[in-house]
């Protein structure tokens, strides 16, 4: 357990790096786009400033939850703040959905009316926020894989990288033909493209905030593994659900043929259920067949 713990613990002041240098990075960048917004009165400039602070205050929420997620439990929160993991990579998903939905909504009204863009200004800005926000998305791209929490960091950042490269598009696009409508149709294709990879992180945490079953884990084969076990006859009420967006817990009753309660058995299944099924906290209750006491949580409603 403790190997466990200090592992987690070194994970997080990774991210703890990360996650300051994203903002900082982010925060620096806005400043930019504001004052060159102003000088060249670009409007596209400043909203897509309010677009990149939108970012972090994603980063902050992940950073403040993953924070949050590594405080100890006590008597009223027992399992600490874990789960703010879970509520923050879904409401960060539903800020992407917004942005997106403002964006496309922007472009569909630009279609109607398209605007010149002060060129070159707004395309060096631009690929600057192309290098900064791919920077700042590659810092996440190892935790991404593991951990929705940082998967939704890393998905906003990647999001607003390829903005920015379809404004760089379009800007250089638009010098070269002329066609004003380029911008906003680059634009569309962008919010499909990123509202495809955003679905499945809007899936993800909604299914982990109603206890579902993480990606990943396949209930038929820990069911598989219980049944095989010595002296298991059967079992009921499993349960497998995510504490947060990195840790996974499970319950389960088993029916026991043998007379005695077996620590060494009991840890033995506690390891394979971590290694193998990458669940950190089990929760197993044994009982023994006998017909007059049989469990209460032994009904059709428990099993499945």
């Amino acid at each position: 357990m403790s190997h466990s713990h200090s592992h987690h613990h070194h994970e997080v002041n990774n991210y703890n790096r990360s996650f300051a240098i994203g903002i900082t990075l982010n925060v620096i960048f806005v400043v930019i786009e504001v004052s060159y917004g102003l000088m060249a009165d670009s409007l596209a400039l400043i909203a897509d400033a309010g677009h990149n602070l939108s970012d972090v205050m994603s980063l902050m929420l992940a950073w403040g939850a993953s924070y949050l997620a590594t405080k100890h439990p006590t008597q009223t929160r027992t399992y600490g703040l874990r789960k703010v993991t879970i509520m923050a990579s879904l409401i960060s998903a539903v800020l992407l959905f917004v942005a997106l939905g403002g964006i496309a909504w922007e472009s569909v009204e630009r279609l109607s009316s398209p605007q010149a863009v002060n060129g070159m200004t707004v395309i060096v800005v631009a690929a600057i926020g192309v290098v900064i926000n791919t920077a700042t998305a590659l810092l996440f791209v190892k935790g991404q894989a593991h951990d929705l929490n940082i998967r939704a960091a890393y998905l906003h950042m990647a999001a607003d990288a390829a903005i920015s490269l379809g404004v760089v598009l379009a800007g250089i696009a638009i010098m070269v033909t002329g066609w004003l409508w380029l911008d906003p149709i680059i634009s569309l294709f962008i919010v499909v493209v990123i509202l495809l990879g955003t679905w499945r992180l809007l899936r993800d945490s909604i299914n982990l905030s109603i206890d579902a079953v993480p990606a990943g884990i396949n209930v038929m084969e820990i069911k598989e593994y219980l049944k095989s076990l010595e002296g298991v006859s059967d079992m009921h009420h499993l349960h497998v659900w995510a504490l947060s967006t990195t840790e996974n817990a499970l319950t389960v009753h088993l029916v026991s043929t043998q007379e005695r309660i077996d620590n060494d058995f009991l840890h033995e299944v506690h390891e394979h259920l971590h290694h193998h099924f990458n669940i950190a906290h089990a929760t197993i209750q044994l009982e023994k067949l006998s017909s007059d006491t049989s469990c209460r949580l032994d009904s059709d409603a428990c099993r499945f």
